[in-house]
Parts: C-alpha cells; sequence; structure tokens
C-alpha cells in the first residue's frame, strides 16, 4: 500500500455537552472533507460525548476523510486530571460496520482504535499541550490549552 500525504489542519473549538472541545480536520489536499460530511459529523458529535464531569475540562475532536468512502469521527475527552478516553463513530465504510458508502451516515465505531497515523499527530500534540498549559504553570491555563493548536500541515510521515 502506498502511503498517501494528508494535511491536518485546526479549526475554532466549539462548546459540547457543555465543555471546550478544539477541532482538527484531517483530509487531502485534492480532496478537502465535503460541507454536508462536515454538518454530520458535528450534528452526530454530541453522541460521543461523555456527561460532563468535574474533571473532564475539555477535549479535542478529529474529522477524518479517508480516501475512499469512509468519514471518521473521534472525539478526545481529557478525565480525571491527566486521561484521555475516546469515542469514535464512522460512515461509508462498510469494511467496519457502517450500513452504507454515505460518507454523512456516521455510526458509532465499537472497536477500540485511538486513531490511525493521519489522526494521531494530534493526539501527540495535544498531550503536550495539556502538559504546557495545565500542568506546567502556577495554576492550570484552560484558556492558554484552547488557545493552543497544532499548526496546520502535513500529518502522517
Amino acid at each position: 500500500m502506498a502511503f498517501i500525504e494528508k494535511n491536518m489542519r485546526p479549526l475554532d473549538p466549539i462548546v459540547v455537552g457543555g465543555r471546550p472541545y478544539k477541532r482538527y480536520h484531517v483530509d487531502r489536499p485534492d480532496r478537502p472533507i465535503e460541507p454536508e460530511v462536515e454538518k454530520a459529523a458535528y450534528a452526530y458529535l454530541p453522541a460521543l460525548v461523555p456527561a460532563p464531569a468535574d474533571d473532564s475540562p475539555a477535549g479535542w475532536t478529529v474529522l477524518h476523510r479517508g480516501g475512499d468512502t469512509g468519514a471518521y469521527l473521534l472525539a478526545y475527552t481529557w478525565v480525571w486530571d491527566n486521561v484521555v478516553e475516546v469515542h469514535t463513530a464512522a460512515a461509508g465504510q462498510p469494511a467496519v460496520g457502517c450500513p452504507d458508502e454515505d460518507p454523512s451516515n456516521f455510526v458509532p465505531e465499537t472497536r477500540r482504535w485511538v486513531g490511525c497515523v493521519w489522526e494521531l499527530p494530534a493526539l501527540e500534540y495535544e498531550r503536550a499541550a495539556w502538559v504546557r498549559h495545565m500542568f506546567a504553570g502556577d495554576a492550570p491555563d484552560l484558556g492558554g490549552y484552547l488557545a493552543d493548536t497544532r499548526p496546520e500541515g502535513p500529518v502522517g510521515r
């Protein structure tokens, strides 16, 4: 299988389930995420977010448009001050249990997958940002964390 470079770009945070989530989109430069896929993903996102708790102040999402018919939505939530909980959904990929090839028809993904090679750069960045802003200073700085996003650019290699 030949490796295809993809692009990751940050978007403005949104509030879901009472807490802020940073957002990232992953797609190929020649094939951006379609508006209908983005709209369906963010409509589905609340189903992936755990109930608010005192120990889960924020998180981030990744919306990834696959190279074929698939689209993937991952919601990562910081819990217990230093642990990441992830819930995922997929659309348009019958190989992982989707009912059809419609990339806007999201269904829950029950496998314990954390992310693929194009999605994991966000996890790597977010872990470091969490430490920088929530642990390294005199006091936790949630605003600083939310403003600190991975720069737009290629991911995977």
